[in-house]
């Protein structure tokens, strides 16, 4: 019996996906292989590969202004590659959102390859808040301002972008990406690691505007984005299995109703838990409701003490992967889209028991 996975990554699979890939683990479609052990340069896997490519595509109704990039190495990478490719030089100047734990990483990486304006900040506030369009502070000489929509250890995040500001805007969506529906336009790089609310490890997925795609001299091949738009991100050997299984995910999603159907169970099962621990005196969620998270929901016990007790008890009760952050503590409960809403249903009932027998 599968149980209820709330880690924030590498996280909840759709169990529909799962069944279709034990089917198809041992023999992809009577071809007598896997797809793990097929060539990337393969008709087949180039199929798989485009047709994947195509229905993300479809999903976010991204443009032919775009080119979908796959490529190894997660979001992390992506605070390098995104400075090396965006920046002329190290007297470049980008503007950086600091809004939670992965902001604070994209920063010092990005610091490595030129100037750097922070042009809102929520740290004073223990990143509860996600700064309004509002109040940020531009500099627009910048090349670029990065954010990450959806601060994961932190359960902080921007969803209204009515007022976004007029520069290049680069955004970290890995753990929001297909929860909703995005406005790419609006945006001239998107990146999101695989391993949240897509598929498995070790891939990025990056959305960019053409003319972004620039030949420079002084990259390495593997770290500039026009090698991989050049080469259908098959420079090299590509994370072909992260892949395949990713476009099952986007076919998924597709067949469900795309993602205004997303959005509403996403929202389903958010409100569920936040108006749950709302009535409650026993936990707590300290998140400006303006900010929250509908893929990451942290929560607090005011007696810490009886964290571990909650948490061995959880996962006894089948619900797994429920601790904090170690930079944060507490419990988080990453609500992705494989996350049915029954999972969701059977941690408020657990949480209510827990409270009874605890409080």
């Amino acid at each position: 019996m599968r149980k209820y996975n709330f880690c924030a990554g590498p996280s909840a699979l759709p169990t529909e996906v799962l069944e279709e890939l034990k089917e198809e683990i041992l023999d992809w479609k009577k071809y007598g292989l896997s797809v793990m052990e097929m060539s990337h340069r393969s008709k087949e896997v180039v199929e798989i590969a485009e047709t994947a490519k195509q229905d993300f595509i479809d999903l976010l109704k991204i443009d032919s202004n775009y080119d979908v990039l796959f490529i190894q190495g997660g979001a992390s990478l992506q605070f390098s590659m995104v400075p090396m490719n965006l920046l002329s030089s190290s007297n470049s100047l980008s503007n950086y959102l600091n809004v939670g734990q992965w902001s604070k990483k994209a920063i010092k990486e990005a610091k490595k390859y030129g100037k750097l304006n922070i042009s809102a900040s929520s740290e004073d506030n223990s990143f509860k808040n996600y700064p309004s369009p509002n109040n940020w502070q531009i500099d627009d000489s910048a090349a670029y301002l990065h954010l990450v929509m959806n601060e994961t250890i932190d359960g902080a995040c921007l969803r209204n972008h009515d007022n976004l500001p007029a520069i290049d805007l680069v955004a970290d969506c890995s753990s929001c990406i297909l929860s909703e529906p995005l406005d790419v336009s609006k945006f001239a790089l998107i990146y999101s690691g695989a391993q949240k609310n897509i598929g498995p490890a070790g891939l990025a997925i990056i959305i960019i505007r053409r003319d972004l795609l620039i030949d420079r001299d002084d990259l390495p091949a593997m770290m500039s984005y026009k090698t991989y738009s050049d080469s259908d991100s098959m420079y090299n050997t590509p994370p072909t299995f992260a892949w395949y299984l990713s476009g099952k995910v986007f076919k998924w999603l597709k067949n469900k109703g795309g993602l205004e159907n997303q959005k509403k169970e996403n929202e389903s099962k958010a409100n569920k838990l936040y108006s749950f621990i709302d009535s409650s005196d026993f936990y707590t969620n300290d998140v400006g409701i303006e900010s929250r998270s509908i893929m990451n929901v942290p929560f607090l016990m005011n007696d810490e003490s009886l964290n571990p007790k909650f948490l061995k008890e959880s996962e006894e009760a089948g619900l797994l992967n429920l601790a904090g952050h170690r930079s944060v503590g507490g419990m988080r409960a990453s609500i992705y889209n494989a996350v049915p809403e029954e999972g969701v249903d059977a941690l408020i009932e657990f949480m209510k028991n827990f409270e009874k027998q605890n409080g």
